[in-house]
């Protein structure tokens, strides 16, 4: 018995063993790096002989006037795309399990899915021909009498235009996730329903949402452990680096690139960095303890 479970436990390391090694190359090796953000970096000197400097690369980038900005502006989003996100994903997987027909499944499958696959810079390409100045939605607002509309000049609705683009993107990836979730709940609980006379909505909020609590829980929790990151392209791509845009635009990730760009010091980007891996892992400790005391079974770790 003991001989059989070894061979097994061998056999489903090997198969883990490809991703194991990409996570070790990847995510743990340039750990080794983090003393970058505690060094003042000389070229000349080289990443180990530049000398030591403390916080003071955290200091640049707290005490900058933009901080407060870019911190704001990466927190917002990323909180409205996880609840947005979310919310519209379980809704198209739970419209995709009640539609009846196989062959038009699939078809919505991949149309809703296609985006995922698109590039940011195609999307940037594709929301200007459709906003820019001579955009198919700025010359409908041009034959309504908005003639002076410019959206890049337009910094309120960005957060929206924003949020739209990330959904629509992300869309279908998410929603395949939670409609394998629904898939993967028995069927005995619904013909148990249907006989007792439950309607669909009923079904859905007795049934389908508590069993698929477990997974909203795991996703939600795996969002927010990188709520101190943007999607780089979103931000860098879609607005095209309109100086007007910044204050609504100018996230964490693309303020340090930039900042990298300008003055070349690698060591105030490595600090943000680790201020980032940081305030991510503490925001996982806190919200993964904050559902172990709602509800044990639904925790991470």
């Amino acid at each position: 018995m003991s001989k059989t479970r070894s061979m097994k436990t061998l056999t489903l390391t090997m198969l883990a063993l490809p991703a194991i090694l990409v996570i070790f190359v990847f995510s743990y090796i340039p750990m080794a790096g983090i003393f970058i953000a505690f060094k003042n970096v000389n070229y000349e000197q080289g990443i180990f002989r530049s000398p030591w400097s403390g916080f003071e690369n955290f200091n640049y980038f707290f005490s900058s006037s933009d901080a407060w900005m870019v911190v704001r502006n990466t927190l917002g989003y990323n909180t409205v795309f996880i609840v947005v996100g979310t919310l519209l994903s379980i809704i198209f997987a739970l419209l995709l399990n009640e539609v009846i027909s196989r062959k038009f499944l699939k078809t919505y499958q991949t149309l809703f899915f296609f985006p995922y696959f698109f590039s940011w810079i195609i999307v940037a390409y594709m929301a200007y021909s459709f906003i820019g100045p001579y955009g198919i939605v700025t010359g409908w607002l041009e034959d309504l009498g908005f003639t002076s509309f410019d959206f890049y000049t337009e910094t309120w609705i960005w957060p929206i235009l924003l949020t739209f683009i990330n959904v629509w993107k992300g869309l279908g990836y998410t929603s395949i996730i939670f409609y394998a979730g629904i898939l993967g709940i028995s069927q005995d609980y619904f013909e148990a329903a249907a006989i007792d006379g439950a309607s669909k909505f009923q079904t859905i909020i007795k049934i389908t949402l508590p069993l698929l609590m477990p997974l909203i829980t795991i996703m939600t929790l795996l969002s927010i452990g990188k709520i101190f990151y943007s999607d780089f392209g979103l931000f860098f791509f879609v607005p095209r680096e309109v100086g007007q845009l910044y204050p609504v635009t100018q996230v964490i990730d693309t303020y340090v690139y930039r900042m990298l760009r300008q003055s070349g010091d690698i060591g105030m980007s490595s600090a943000v960095g680790l201020f980032q891996s940081m305030m991510g892992f503490v925001v996982v400790l806190l919200s993964n303890y904050m559902v172990k005391r709602v509800n044990e079974e639904n925790k991470l770790f």
